[in-house]
């Protein structure tokens, strides 16, 4: 409820702001095509949406002209090809409707493989982890920013063991920035995040969960 997602749907002008901008390559987002500004983003979020088909279509919707080693690969980065794989027909295994067939982190890490596919240059994941452990997330994000390093990941999330590595990290506290930097400059200067942190992964650094 801080203003998170609010924020992040600003991007692909799912709505506008009333004041200030919102810049993409220096461009006020106003300003571009709708269908130009959206082809450069990516997006997952937290309840992930998924169709009747087999698991290999509903990766494939990220872009319908990729070849089946591309969508392989994205789902590979995704930590998804295993338990795919283990499924009775693999990539041809059939998705129920809504993917309630499927766990919530299985559905999170297709969903997260078809916004790989389409290679964006800005991808955002708003709160799209939540339901993959830490290892699994921690090991999605080593391979995503091996394969795909010169992309602008933003990263909504609720866990500081999600965004710990980020290069630049925001705390939002009732719709305002509370604070802005390094998880290292916020643990030193910013009472919110540290307390976060404390509640979340202990006094010792150890996660709760």
């Amino acid at each position: 409820g801080s203003g998170k997602s609010t924020l992040v749907n600003l991007i692909p002008r799912f709505y506008d702001v009333k004041e200030g901008q919102v810049l993409v390559d220096d461009v006020d987002v106003r300003e571009y095509k709708q269908k130009e500004l959206r082809e450069k983003i990516a997006v997952v979020l937290q309840k992930s949406e998924l169709f009747s088909g087999s698991i290999e279509e509903n990766i494939a919707w990220g872009d319908p002209g990729a070849d089946r080693e591309a969508v392989r690969r994205a789902a590979r980065i995704a930590q998804a090809d295993d338990f795919i794989t283990a499924a009775s027909d693999g990539y041809e295994t059939a998705v129920a409707e809504r993917g309630m067939s499927l766990s919530g982190g299985q559905r999170q890490r297709i969903s997260i493989a078809r916004a790989l596919l389409k290679r964006g240059e800005i991808l955002i994941f708003d709160d799209a982890t939540s339901a993959l452990d830490l290892k699994t997330e921690a090991d999605l994000y080593d391979d995503l920013q091996k394969s795909d390093p010169d992309s602008t990941k933003i990263i909504v999330a609720q866990r500081i063991a999600s965004v710990r590595r980020a290069d630049r990290i925001l705390v939002l506290e009732n719709g305002q920035i509370a604070a802005c930097g390094t998880h290292e400059e916020l643990m030193e200067g910013c009472r919110t995040y540290r307390e976060i942190y404390d509640s979340q992964m202990g006094k010792d650094g150890e996660s709760h969960g």
